[in-house]
């Protein structure tokens, strides 16, 4: 349903939520935030040792890959295959990320790109803003997306033994990752105290992935273009793929989820594009499927808003050569800043 159909809430306040709301949900998301305001004001006022705070740096890094490469991209996709290796990097930055099992987060984003921005959707963005964002987290599921949930083929993920091991033993596998590498690795490592391991790497780190992963299901869900598929929700939202590591290039990877680059124009605000290539090239993940430029071109002439650039659809226009010079700049940016910090 386009934003400007969708009908304003009515009634009384109590009655415009069309789920319960989980009180223990609310009060648990709240108390994490407010102990992520606490951690911000220890680095602020720089009680917290600058080691800690790379290591918090290099936490959401991680823990962001294993996301979006892993169990975004790979698992939930299969827009490329990865070697077992890989599987149990992607798994291990995956658990850290508190984002529940791997076979929990493919299911439910394989239903919401099936039943995307409906009812059936667990993040349905019809819903509003904060609902997309983290307020499906706070409230009993839609029937719908209980009846459909069901319905979603997870076959291949069923079959995994490193997945359903990490299923089986979530929680456990979570807080012993969580105290070897957020708390004790500073405490032991250089003599940070005990509540800063606590509130920063560990907590101001998960809420910060936490809401970079949402962003993209609420921001870029409400605001961009529409170069490929007008109909669609999901937008081009620079700002998100910019925090995001490329996931906001949203109205292309909702026109072609099984691409998997994510975006139309190579490494540009699209690292993790760049971090599967990368992987590609030592061997660990091959078999990366992409879409043609003519499919790209004839999509967005066929259902697009207008905003795909006009001369990209000019027959003498070479998409692959402008990719390649893209991701030159990109690379050369990279080193040459790489370059400068050492």
């Amino acid at each position: 349903m386009p934003l400007d159909k969708v009908p304003p809430p009515s009634g009384p306040f109590h009655q415009r939520f069309q789920t319960e709301i989980v009180w223990r949900n609310v009060a648990f998301y709240l108390g994490l935030h407010l102990l992520a305001l606490y951690a911000v004001l220890l680095v602020l006022t720089f009680q917290v040792k600058w080691q800690t705070c790379v290591l918090s740096y290099v936490l959401v890094i991680g823990t962001s890959q294993g996301i979006l490469s892993g169990v975004h991209r790979y698992y939930s996709h299969k827009s490329y295959q990865a070697r077992w290796p890989l599987q149990l990097f992607f798994v291990f930055w995956f658990t850290l990320a508190f984002q529940n099992s791997v076979w929990t987060w493919v299911r439910d984003h394989r239903q919401h790109h099936k039943y995307s921005d409906t009812d059936a959707d667990p993040h349905n963005a019809a819903r509003g803003f904060f609902f997309a964002h983290m307020g499906w987290l706070m409230m009993r599921k839609h029937p719908k997306v209980l009846e459909k949930g069901d319905e979603i083929d997870l076959t291949d993920i069923e079959n995994d033994p490193l997945v359903m091991f990490q299923k089986r033993y979530y929680m456990p596998f979570y807080l012993v990752c969580s105290l070897l590498v957020a708390i004790l690795l500073p405490v032991y490592g250089w003599e940070e105290t005990l509540a800063n391991a606590f509130f920063v790497p560990f907590i101001l780190r998960t809420v910060i992935i936490l809401h970079l992963t949402w962003f993209v299901n609420s921001a870029a869900h409400y605001f961009g273009t529409k170069p490929y598929d007008r109909t669609l929700w999901p937008s081009e939202n620079a700002a998100v793929a910019a925090v995001t590591f490329g996931e906001g290039w949203h109205n292309y990877h909702h026109s072609f989820p099984g691409d998997y680059r994510g975006a139309d124009f190579g490494y540009r605000d699209n690292t993790t594009t760049y971090f599967i290539d990368f992987l590609s090239r030592i061997g660990l993940a091959y078999d990366l499927k992409t879409v043609s430029d003519a499919a790209v071109k004839a999509r967005a002439l066929r259902t697009g808003d207008g905003s795909f650039p006009r001369h990209r659809l000019d027959e003498q226009s070479n998409p692959t050569e402008e990719r390649e010079q893209t991701n030159k700049k990109s690379t050369n940016y990279f080193f040459e800043n790489f370059l400068k910090l050492r």
